[in-house]
């Protein structure tokens, strides 16, 4: 009897393998096809006049460097007001917050945020941002619209990270007379800046593929502006441009070559926020 459920216990862990391996297997293949099927359809239609010139409706020729610039631009003001906010709201709810309902509330409240679809963000956005605060149609209020989105991804992995970190770490800094605010400042948060950083690449993954939102906040205006002159008007982000060129005027081969173009600066972005933590981890261990 015995070896007959020791028999059964190996045939189910036999299964389980298997079904986990298949279960892989088909994720790594779907995202391999997508990569191969978007960079075989768009890479052929990416050139160096596609990049470096803008659109000319007189002539008819398209350019997506304003759209490039936009999204650089809103990632940047975005990431500039949700990495602050998200950081020291975690902070604040795993070092100081005392009332644990109110931590449990905030957190509730953070989950529920995150699962609200992003056109309903672009909508409160756009009367909020655009029309109550007279921002109009712009990327900076975009880029406001993303942060309330990201704000709860942001804070829940930095506040994640920051329970990993050991209690005793704390207790050392303490007792050798450190402040709480030094003790966070110099024990817990280099401990927890791979959860800084992964909030960091969800986010940009997020403010890179969103597009509902920038629909109704940032609009799809193809001019070329500076920074700062940017952030004040209207633009359109590498997703609504592909949005506007795959639906509005047909262009499928611009579409595919914006989403290769996407998914490169995607794959860019992520290495370099994964070199900046490794060296802020070399940097603290020095």
């Amino acid at each position: 009897m015995t070896g007959q459920i020791a028999t059964q216990r190996k045939i189910r862990i036999i299964l389980l393998r298997v079904l986990c391996g298949i279960s892989a297997a088909l994720t790594c293949g779907l995202v391999l096809f997508l990569l191969v099927y978007v960079f075989v359809k768009g890479i052929p239609n990416i050139s160096w006049k596609l990049l470096s010139t803008k659109p000319s409706y007189l002539s008819g020729e398209i350019g997506i460097l304003p759209d490039i610039l936009n999204t650089l631009y809103i990632i940047a003001a975005a990431l500039a007001f949700v990495l602050p906010l998200g950081v020291g709201a975690a902070v604040y709810l795993t070092e100081y917050a005392k009332n644990k309902r109110i931590v449990a509330l905030i957190e509730y409240a953070a989950e529920t945020l995150s699962g609200i679809p992003s056109i309903i963000y672009g909508l409160v956005g756009m009367l909020f941002f655009c029309q109550f605060l007279n921002m109009q149609t712009s990327l900076l209020a975009g880029a406001l619209t993303l942060v309330i989105m990201n704000l709860p991804t942001v804070m829940r992995t930095t506040q994640e990270s920051l329970k990993t970190v050991p209690q005793s770490y704390r207790e050392g800094a303490f007792g050798l007379g450190a402040g709480k605010w030094r003790v966070i400042r110099t024990v817990v948060l280099p401990g927890c800046i791979d959860g800084v950083i992964t909030g960091c690449i969800l986010s940009v993954g997020r403010i890179l593929g969103e597009s509902a939102a920038l629909l109704f906040t940032a609009g799809f205006a193809h001019a070329l502006n500076g920074f700062f002159d940017g952030l004040g008007s209207a633009g359109a982000t590498l997703t609504v441009a592909l949005y506007v060129y795959a639906k509005e005027q047909g262009e499928f081969g611009v579409a595919f070559a914006i989403a290769a173009i996407l998914m490169i600066l995607t794959l860019v972005i992520n290495l370099l926020a994964m070199f900046a933590g490794r060296a802020l981890k070399r940097r603290q261990n020095l």
